[in-house]
């Protein structure tokens, strides 16, 4: 009998590795890879990957006019650099993230987007293989709607927690979004003061409401569920376009004979009863709506700050090599 990861996958499901350590990627035969500045982070702490800081660094030494932009440089080739060798292992895209400081800013999102997909053409790889991440905010969202229609380079929109976020997503163009699963999850364990099984689990319900409408209303962009707190959250969402996984789950995938039978399917979508919203034109109420949501807001907020928190990490243990 097939595993539970062969059989994750024989259900239409795109199996995405979710890691920065490329070395273990490749037993699981993913089709693309997931990376942010954590995971690069805790990456770049392992010796096997010191190369590659290297690189980063002697490019860094030698692009930006003072110590603060030779550092930026400096992290923009690193997380390339493991971009690249991350391509050389997977046969699809590899997700490469805009510093979260930009959250909040439009055009410094864009420029940023266009600095990282220039960087990767310098080395020999082309945009169509790599993927912008960007985060839901209002302006993530805008940021990505130009780069779809005006530059032809394709966005995955992240720390998504809201329907709000997805509809937007959506209607700007994006070429995937990424909804968290468990980080809901583990906002509700909090705020309940209870354990959820897969079955009621509120991040798995999330994603399903998010392709549930994506599928009735015919949007093209691909919904694929990310941050996994355990093996149930996943195989409740088999069927999904794309899940993005943890090389510790998906251990635990490739080691199960459980049965993963399909669970979302595309065609089931038609006779729900969604209503159909817009929020592309009219911000106010996206905000709005999107502020009606309170767990979403705070994770939204939490995740951007964890996220720019462990890229200044990096760029201080970046500096000391640059001014080395």
């Amino acid at each position: 009998m097939p595993n539970a990861l062969e059989q994750l996958k024989s259900t239409g499901t795109v199996v995405v590795c979710d890691s920065g350590d490329f070395a273990t990627i490749d037993k699981y035969k993913p089709q693309d890879a997931t990376t942010n500045p954590s995971l690069i982070l805790a990456a770049s702490k392992k010796p096997e990957y010191a190369k590659l800081m290297d690189v980063a660094v002697e490019y860094g030494k030698q692009h930006g006019k003072d110590l603060e932009e030779k550092v930026d440089s400096t992290l923009d080739r690193l997380l390339v650099e493991f971009g690249k060798e991350i391509l050389q292992i997977v046969p699809g895209k590899v997700s490469t993230e805009v510093d979260a400081r930009f959250s909040f800013d439009y055009q410094a999102s864009i420029d940023k987007a266009l600095h990282i997909i220039d960087l990767y053409k310098s080395i020999g790889i082309e945009k169509e293989r790599i993927l912008i991440k960007l985060a839901s905010t209002w302006e993530g969202i805008k940021a990505a709607q130009t780069l779809q229609s005006k530059h032809g380079v394709n966005c995955n929109l992240t720390l998504m927690f809201s329907l709000p976020q997805a509809i937007a997503a959506a209607e700007a163009g994006a070429y995937l979004i990424s909804p968290f699963v468990g980080r809901i999850l583990d906002w509700y364990k909090a705020a309940m003061k209870k354990d959820y099984s897969p079955q009621e689990d509120p991040g798995v319900s999330s994603v399903q409401a998010i392709f549930n409408y994506y599928k009735k209303y015919g949007y093209k962009t691909i919904v694929m569920g990310a941050s996994f707190r355990n093996k149930g959250e996943i195989t409740e969402l088999a069927g999904c376009d794309y899940l993005t996984i943890s090389p510790n789950l998906l251990e635990e995938l490739y080691n199960s004979q459980e049965d993963v039978p399909q669970k979302l399917i595309s065609s089931d979508a038609s006779s729900l009863d969604i209503p159909k919203k817009s929020y592309i034109n009219d911000e106010a109420l996206f905000r709005f709506d999107f502020n009606e949501e309170t767990m979403a807001v705070e994770k939204l907020r939490e995740g951007i700050s964890k996220f720019a928190a462990d890229a200044i990490t990096l760029k201080g243990i970046l500096r000391k090599k640059v001014e080395g």
